[in-house]
């Protein structure tokens, strides 16, 4: 009689479908990639700042999310601290950036595009602000 309590208590605690990998998660992924080019334009447009309380916030509301997917922490700072996924999600935000106009050397196309971002409320908008 208890062996079957017990499978079903260990089939109940098992999830119905393993977590893809953070890598392939792309509600993270698009979040992250969104961060870079928040960082990037800042870097490159004298006249736009980080929100970086804000970011801050961000960074702690997508680590909650991952959590309450399921991932461990060790599994998150495993991806976070990986970099051939550093590089994949900056390879990602630089081809974002190519693709919106963006030129290395020339800071007004950094400007133009982190001003688009903010007037659009994208993801790396939230996390700017323009002087």
């Amino acid at each position: 009689m208890m062996r079957p309590l017990i499978a079903a208590a260990l089939l109940a605690a098992t999830p119905a479908a393993a977590l893809e990998p953070l890598s392939q998660n792309s509600y993270v992924n698009e979040r992250l990639v969104q961060a870079r080019v928040a960082d990037v334009l800042r870097r490159g447009c004298p006249s736009i700042d980080a929100r970086l309380v804000r970011a801050f916030r961000e960074a702690r509301a997508l680590k909650r999310h991952a959590l309450d997917q399921g991932y461990t922490e060790a599994q998150i700072d495993a991806f976070l601290d990986s970099r051939e996924e550093r590089q994949r999600i900056y390879a990602q935000a630089d081809r974002y950036m190519r693709e919106n106009g963006v030129v290395n050397g020339q800071p007004d196309t950094f400007c133009r595009l982190g001003r688009d971002e903010i007037a659009r409320q994208t993801i790396a908008g939230s996390l700017l602000s323009a002087r």
